[in-house]
């Protein structure tokens, strides 16, 4: 699982044409899963993403969490994320979860993180979406389950 986590001011998702999704501040996440991820992993990538301190204190210092400053989560499903491009120049993504597996586990984050924060939205699984943000700062932070976990 990786999450690739934006701070941003804000960030909204449109489909067709529509905004379906706006924040404040917050993290925008893109979310790729693969075929071996699960619902206790998710848990683990959440509790990690929540508890990042990338938010500036009054000194200037990234000290402080999601929850500390009121954030707002807007995440995104995105399958490219697993994209494998060692050979040739057209990626694979014979790594990414496949889309009802992966469709029912990003909806478990979406929910898990509703819980947990009360503030987050989605985009819309399997469309064509149109993300737009201000990065803040810019900062970016990219949560890989293998790296942190040992788990795919």
């Amino acid at each position: 699982m990786k999450f690739v986590i934006q701070r941003v001011s804000e960030a909204s998702v449109a489909v067709e044409g529509k905004e379906i999704s706006r924040i404040g501040k917050g993290f925008l996440v893109l979310v790729g899963i693969c075929e071996k991820d699960t619902p206790e992993l998710a848990d683990k990538m959440i509790k990690k993403m929540v508890g990042l301190r990338i938010f500036e204190d009054h000194e200037g210092k990234t000290n402080l969490n999601l929850e500390t400053v009121q954030g707002e989560l807007l995440l995104v499903s995105q399958f490219t994320l697993y994209a494998d491009c060692r050979k040739g120049n057209r990626p694979s993504f014979i790594k990414a979860g496949a889309p009802d597996r992966a469709e029912e586990l990003y909806n478990y984050i979406l929910d898990a993180c509703r819980q947990q924060t009360g503030r987050a939205q989605g985009g819309q699984f399997g469309a064509h979406m149109e993300i737009s943000l201000i990065n803040d700062g810019p900062f970016t932070v990219i949560l890989d389950s293998e790296e942190l976990f040992g788990q795919p």
